[in-house]
């Protein structure tokens, strides 16, 4: 069966912050919230900004691939 081409999808918010202190020795871990957007009013990457438990602030969130 085809997949519908719908509006709606789902993507995936990673902190940005994170990535970055990623090469550190410890590694804490990385933020992730799930979220969905309008594909046809936003076509490009969404960019967010989300409390991140692993730094302990607001940081920006943006999408990744599943």
């Amino acid at each position: 069966m085809a997949k519908r081409k719908d509006a709606r999808v789902t993507v995936i918010l990673e902190c940005t912050s994170c990535i970055r202190n990623s090469d550190k020795k410890v590694s804490t871990g990385i933020s992730r919230y799930i979220t969905q957007k309008n594909r046809h009013n936003t076509p490009d990457r969404l960019e967010l900004i989300k409390f991140c438990p692993y730094c302990y602030k607001h940081t920006i969130h943006g999408e990744i691939k599943k």
